[in-house]
């Protein structure tokens, strides 16, 4: 059988040589925050980035001209086995189509690849918020605590952890947005 390696892309003059080991190293991060950002449970998204290399190194035509090529394409295969998990399982998620969803993720990895530069852009806004705000934010989404528990352990109503985790939802994206542009 006969796998010719297919001739670069424009603007892509020659391929880099990775090792396996490198080529996850580089891009595992990466390919696991882009199945996450499609709402991929832990576990899930730790299975198919597993299956994602897997698949891509076990094709021998694949090759490999740039960091941004490389992870472009594993971001495709991730996605592309996500739907197949979604089918097999006969969910009726819907799922965006890659280009919707790269158009996304580049905005939120940009050219890190990993999206760490827009987690340290994160860490920062987060500790720009008041004590308040961080921990009805972290009981809300890291502790999945309702409003009302929010509420008792702050000394407020219901109503006001509510609006107290919009504004500080609000305030995020202000600064990230802020930041986002700067970079």
């Amino acid at each position: 059988m006969n796998h010719a390696k297919t001739a670069p892309q424009a603007g892509i003059s020659e391929q880099i040589e990775r090792t396996p080991e490198e080529l996850i190293r580089r891009h595992q991060v990466g390919v696991w925050r882009f199945l996450r950002s499609l709402g991929c449970e832990v576990a899930l998204a730790d299975d198919l980035t597993q299956e994602t290399f897997l698949r891509v190194l076990q094709r021998p035509s694949f090759v490999q001209y740039s960091d941004k090529a490389t992870s472009v394409y594993l971001c495709r295969v991730a996605h592309n086995l996500l739907a197949s998990h979604h089918r097999k399982m006969s969910r009726s998620k819907e799922i965006l189509t890659y280009e919707q969803v790269e158009e996304v993720w580049n905005r939120w990895a940009g050219a890190d690849l990993s999206g760490d530069e827009y987690l340290d852009a994160l860490h920062e806004c987060l500790n720009g918020l008041t004590d308040r705000a961080r921990l009805a934010l972290r009981m809300r989404y890291a502790s999945s605590s309702s409003r009302s528990e929010i509420g008792s352990e702050l000394g407020i109503t219901e109503h006001g952890a509510r609006n107290l985790i919009q504004r500080a939802k609000e305030q995020l994206r202000e600064c990230l947005s802020q930041k986002i542009k700067n970079t």
